[in-house]
């Protein structure tokens, strides 16, 4: 077995829970912008890659807004931004990103907290189907959330963010290493994902410079989201879930190691800061090697 894998393997038994978020795994940024008076507004809170993100520009001192249908999830994550004594803030806006209502509300609310600069569009879901057989209410719900939500949200927060005294920000989409390549049973979400490099370089056409966007592309990272599709993808196949994690979604890669939440919201904190000004447009395509390299 891989020493690489052990941080979720231990003692021969095969353990899929990611470890737990520490102050030591988030990138701190020396930015004049990030302070309590500037605000982040952040999707996907309550769990996963967006918990992280939402902690971690906390950390960095950002008044930082969450958006999340599951309120208790919220909570958890103010109670970790206050427990790592973080120079922000977090404020919990439970919002179903399925109802327009609710993303105007959640960005008016996000506005009414300071200057609202960054928007960080993380929330997601998944469902493993072929084409032939995927439920239509399921993709209409895949499209509602990963690119219905992020346009709209986009739409409700650029003027906000144009009205700053320097109409500096930016406006950063989760994608996936399936933004950039297709594989089986897995067709709505990866429509999704080609759909947010739409949304990612129009924002950046219409941006003047000062209003960027960007995308984050990775490969397999332990979440909630993860573990589910883990499971589902042993089912569907056949096999353990320790051999989809092996074989299946490390085999491509060169990096034998699951990315953690935490080292995918520091692309986010690295993309809104300072240092990611001539970020626009373009994609941070952190994969282990999954897309540019074959065996």
């Amino acid at each position: 077995m891989s020493s690489a894998v052990s941080w979720y393997v231990s003692n021969d038994s095969f353990d899929l829970t990611a470890p737990e978020l520490t102050e030591d795994d988030l990138l701190r940024v020396d930015d004049p912008r990030f302070n309590t008076d500037t605000v982040a507004l952040v999707t996907g809170a309550a769990s996963g890659i967006g918990e992280a993100t939402a902690i971690a520009l906390a950390v960095n001192g950002l008044t930082v807004v969450g958006a999340d249908v599951d309120g208790p999830g919220m909570e958890d994550t103010r109670e970790t931004v206050e427990s790592l004594d973080s120079d922000g803030e977090f404020h919990p806006v439970e919002t179903d990103l399925t109802d327009d209502e609710d993303v105007g509300a959640v960005v008016e609310a996000a506005a009414g907290e300071g200057d609202l600069r960054y928007v960080a569009n993380i929330a997601g879901m998944q469902h493993i189907d072929p084409i032939a057989e995927f439920p239509m209410e399921k993709y209409d719900l895949l499209q509602d959330i990963m690119v219905r939500a992020p346009f709209l949200t986009a739409k409700k927060a650029i003027p906000h963010i144009e009205s700053t005294d320097d109409g500096v920000g930016a406006i950063g989409n989760m994608s996936s290493v399936h933004g950039h390549y297709a594989t089986n049973s897995k067709p709505a979400y990866i429509t999704a994902k080609h759909a947010l490099s739409g949304l990612t370089r129009s924002i950046a056409a219409e941006g003047a410079g000062t209003l960027r966007g960007f995308s984050v592309s990775v490969g397999y990272v332990l979440t909630p989201l993860m573990v589910n599709q883990i499971e589902d993808t042993a089912e569907e196949r056949g096999i353990s879930e320790q051999e989809v994690v092996e074989d299946v979604m490390l085999g491509q890669a060169r990096t034998k190691e699951m990315m953690t939440p935490a080292e995918v919201a520091n692309l986010f904190t690295f993309g809104f800061s300072r240092h990611g000004k001539h970020l626009n447009g373009g994609d941070m395509l952190w994969d282990g090697g999954y897309t540019k390299t074959y065996e």
